[in-house]
């Protein structure tokens, strides 16, 4: 069979966008094939989910004969966020379509390795954002010396990736300076980019470095619930139920300090701490700790097909973009992932995915979701910093 763009798009609505939903779904990591995906809640451009916190009032003891409990519902607040556009697009050359055009088997090599590379950015983009507070920051300049950037730390920066700078107050730089990363040294955080090698004077110290055309624009995640001052439209300070257990400077790790927070979070919320994620060096030290004290963690099986070791029953999992010394410990059952639609390519008025760049011999498709998470408990979350990892 002839290869031509038409048979093309219908491989990639009907073989590909369900392996790539799928992969996404459940490939990203363990707290994300974990939590709930709903269209519900979604109105619009907007999320506004309504939360009840407090207990109802109309609850109580009385005497045989006496009166019963005043009525008094339950205490509502009404959570707002915008939908997050998330896009993922591949691109083909021409060349590359016509090469392949009597050959299927060469074209469906052709979709698949591009398919492949956008899953892999896709899941390593979405899976830094649940770690983020939405405003897309990947780092912070510390030093530009002969061109190579020195960074607070290189984990949230990968090869190819188009980034943009920043003033401190997440602002464009008076001259605006975008690039492409060229490598990346992670163990010296330490990043190269492409174009006319750059100085402290274009791009100055403590500037900060975001995925061009994100910042501000990512979906809420986990650093939200404990740094922000407000979430979904609600001030911390005016709703000290928001806040969540938050503990810093913990140092040498103890059982105690896991066993304390676990208690605290569940005693201020009613709910259960369902899955600790951790850096890898905390985990080291979860492991030592417990080694020493001659005691094997047991392991278990989670969704998505992923294993981890288990503190009584409790699941901890790793995460690469977890910060260094910090330790989250979740209610998996409180986070909901808000969408429009899942994973979607976005068509044309005649339905065609695969769309001829203007100007260019290439031709490119766009996967897109709108989407985003919410908590509707945060004061069942609860984090520990500082950690000493082994």
């Amino acid at each position: 069979m002839a290869v031509n763009l038409t048979n093309a798009t219908d491989a990639l609505k009907t073989y590909y966008l369900d392996a790539i939903a799928e992969q996404l779904d459940k490939g990203i990591n363990p707290f994300y094939a974990a939590i709930e995906k709903s269209e519900n809640d979604v109105w619009g451009k907007e999320v506004k989910k309504l939360v009840t916190y407090g207990v109802n009032g109309g609850i109580g003891a009385g005497a045989e004969d006496g009166e019963l409990p005043t009525a008094s519902g339950a205490l509502y607040k009404e959570f707002t966020s915008t939908l997050k556009n998330l896009y993922g697009t591949i691109e083909i050359s021409d060349k590359a379509v016509r090469a392949s055009a009597n050959n299927a088997g060469a074209f469906v090599n052709l979709l698949t390795a591009e398919m492949e590379s956008l899953i892999r950015s896709a899941k390593y983009n979405f899976g830094r954002m649940l770690f983020g507070d939405g405003k897309g920051i990947l780092a912070t300049v510390q030093n530009i010396v002969s061109g190579k950037i020195t960074v607070d730390s290189a984990v949230a920066l990968a090869e190819n990736m188009r980034i943009e700078f920043l003033d401190e107050d997440g602002d464009s730089l008076a001259t605006p300076v975008v690039r492409r990363i060229t490598a990346v040294d992670r163990n010296a955080n330490t990043v190269s980019v492409d174009g006319v090698v750059l100085n402290t004077t274009a791009v100055p110290a403590g500037s900060l470095i975001a995925l061009y055309g994100a910042a501000d624009r990512e979906i809420t995640g986990l650093k939200a619930i404990f740094d922000n001052s407000s979430i979904y439209g609600l001030s911390k300070s005016s709703n000290p139920w928001l806040k969540p257990y938050d503990a810093a400077d913990v140092g040498d790790l103890e059982k105690m300090d896991i066993q304390l927070a676990i208690d605290k979070i569940e005693e201020a919320s009613g709910g259960t701490v369902n899955m600790i994620i951790c850096s890898w060096g905390v985990r080291r030290a979860i492991q030592k700790l417990f080694a020493e004290k001659s005691v094997v963690l047991d392991s278990a099986e989670l969704a998505g097909g992923y294993r981890a070791i288990t503190y009584n029953g409790i699941p901890i999992v790793a995460d690469r973009f977890c910060d260094k010394g910090t330790m989250y410990l979740l209610n998996t059952n409180d986070f909901t992932l808000h969408q429009l639609c899942d994973w979607q390519w976005m068509e044309s008025d005649d339905g065609s995915i695969l769309r001829q760049v203007p100007g260019k011999p290439v031709y490119t498709a766009t996967l897109v979701k709108y989407a985003e998470l919410m908590c509707n408990r945060p004061c069942g979350q609860g984090r520990l910093t500082g950690i000493t990892e082994a």
